[in-house]
């Protein structure tokens, strides 16, 4: 039997990468992104694409009834749309703080509503949440962002306690710095958040300089692996990491978070 993945924002990076390693390794694969016109290479593969908001109810809901109409069912979602809206806390507007919680986790949260009754049905399921290290490490500048991926760990958790009697399970996957657009894009909006004469704006430098010393040959083909690991291993683990490193980063932050403050500072300087 073909298994079946709906995977969000596979227009570039990890989700891209992702929707063609599980096509590669059998998966009938649905998706979308906003950027239509980056998509079409994947259409040539035999994804199914299409135009997806995931902050929209009815691109949404269009994309899982047209899942479940031509395959039947739904054996995995990943939950991956999402970007990081920086800028000091100070400054950021409340309305772009609330667009990043729609994104980054009310957005996974409406997908997996709609996934769930059909799992149960089936009686098997995995919801794979692509949080970050970010989770439980930060930096100045990135609170709002940080905050959804600390969101998105619990809700997850307490996902997965109320739906593995069904025979489905919520997981997460923790990326550190990969090579992407990541990391740009945060910094562009960390820029572009700063009010006139910000006593914030050299940290933009800083943060920039910060994110060029951690150098990583993490792929988004790499994270993708990992992706796959999340949603098809037999025992699934709660967290999967890409690294013993990002791994490490947590447990430093978790479980001395004064020495991660103070490795901090050192390398904001």
């Amino acid at each position: 039997m073909t298994k079946v993945a709906i995977i969000t924002g596979i227009s570039s990076g990890m989700g891209k990468a992702s929707a063609k390693y599980f096509k590669e390794k059998g998966f009938e694969v649905y998706g979308g992104a906003r950027r239509v016109e980056r998509l079409q290479d994947l259409q040539e593969l035999g994804i199914h694409t299409q135009k997806l908001d995931v902050t929209d109810k009815i691109s949404v809901r269009a994309l899982v009834d047209r899942t479940v109409k031509e395959q039947g069912r739904i054996d995995v979602l990943v939950n991956n749309a999402g970007y990081g809206e920086f800028g000091p806390i100070e400054e950021v507007p409340v309305q772009k703080a609330k667009q990043q919680f729609d994104v980054n986790v009310f957005a996974a949260s409406h997908l997996t509503q709609l996934v769930l009754p059909v799992m149960r049905r089936q009686k098997s399921g995995r919801i794979v949440n692509i949080s970050s290290i970010g989770a439980n490490v930060y930096s100045p500048l990135g609170g709002w962002y940080y905050a959804t991926k600390a969101s998105l760990n619990m809700w997850s958790d307490v996902l997965d306690s109320e739906v593995r009697r069904f025979g489905i399970r919520s997981v997460i996957v923790q990326p550190g710095m990969t090579k992407s657009e990541w990391s740009k894009i945060a910094l562009e909006n960390a820029r572009q958040n700063l009010a006139d004469n910000s006593p914030y704006s050299d940290m933009v430098d800083k943060l920039d300089s910060l994110f060029g010393k951690l150098k990583t040959s993490a792929s988004s083909e790499d994270l993708a692996k990992v992706f796959y690991r999340a949603a098809t291993d037999v025992k699934p683990k709660r967290r999967y990491f890409n690294s013993i490193v990002d791994h490490g980063m947590v447990m430093i932050a978790k479980a001395m978070p004064h020495t991660y403050r103070s490795i901090l500072n050192q390398l904001m300087k």
